[in-house]
């Protein structure tokens, strides 16, 4: 099982793309500078940190993973989130609400950043190979198709010691969804939003998890959703018209959850 890098990112008030050339294009709000990667170069992947809601918040920032394995960030730097300048060897890179998390060849993850929720405890994890950032909680997948997670678990969020098999994993607000080998997803944390209601899903290639919704994406290229469509409705109007949709290529998705004050 290998990471796979991430040609487009998003946070809540920005995206982020890399293009074929390796550089990076950015939209969105540029209020701490988080969209300033137009000097960037050879770039593999790209990630974007979520914001808070709060009034007295809205940063974000932004991380690129180069083809030397080093790492670039850009954007608000308050909890030394962006402070990526000195790594080394790191094939696969993730941002979360002030933090970075970033996977080294040798299956080793390092962290920067918010840490006062144990989001960022991952020094003792060992041959990972997926990472995810959640608001306050951290989830890998080792080599073995098992799980780890760190932070904040009062929702149960960080309840996936018993998975097994597991191909891909996506952190939300408060709750973890994972995609095992034989296509049916998993989850766990909160389940009051609707967004852990995942049990029969089959056949699932792809998915991902935002702040109160999960969606995936289906061997034949259906779109499933789950979640509270009062909080996410525009995310989640394709619940309501999944026949129209046509297949969508096999490619992983990604949601970048946004926290609450």
């Amino acid at each position: 099982m290998l990471a796979n890098p991430s040609a487009l990112a998003a946070g809540r008030r920005h995206s982020v793309g890399r293009r074929w050339d390796g550089t990076v294009l950015a939209a969105g709000n540029t209020a701490a500078a988080e969209c300033r990667v137009e000097r960037w170069e050879d770039v593999v992947a790209v990630a974007a940190g979520n914001v808070h809601t709060a009034t007295n918040t809205g940063r974000s920032h932004t991380v690129g993973l180069r083809s030397d394995g080093t790492v670039l960030a850009t954007g608000w730097n308050g909890d030394g989130q962006c402070d990526v300048a000195g790594w080394r060897g790191v094939t696969a890179v993730a941002a979360g609400w002030r933090r970075t998390l970033g996977l080294l060849a040798n299956g080793r993850v390092l962290a920067v950043g918010r840490s006062s929720e144990g989001q960022c405890d991952v020094q003792s994890w060992r041959e990972m190979v997926v990472l995810t950032c959640g608001d306050w909680h951290s989830v890998g997948v080792r080599s073995d198709g098992s799980a780890l997670a760190a932070g904040n678990n009062r929702r149960r969020q960080c309840a996936v010691e018993g998975w097994r098999d597991l191909a891909a994993i996506s952190a939300g607000y408060l709750h973890t969804v994972g995609l095992r080998a034989d296509g049916r997803a998993v989850a766990t944390g909160d389940r009051a939003t609707g967004a852990c209601e995942v049990d029969e899903w089959e056949d699932v290639v792809a998915l991902g998890a935002g702040s109160y919704h999960t969606v995936g994406v289906t061997a034949s290229g259906r779109v499933l959703a789950a979640g509270d469509t009062a909080t996410d409705s525009a995310k989640l109007a394709i619940g309501a018209t999944l026949s129209p949709w046509r297949p969508v290529q096999r490619t992983p998705l990604a949601c970048v959850p946004t926290a609450q004050s």
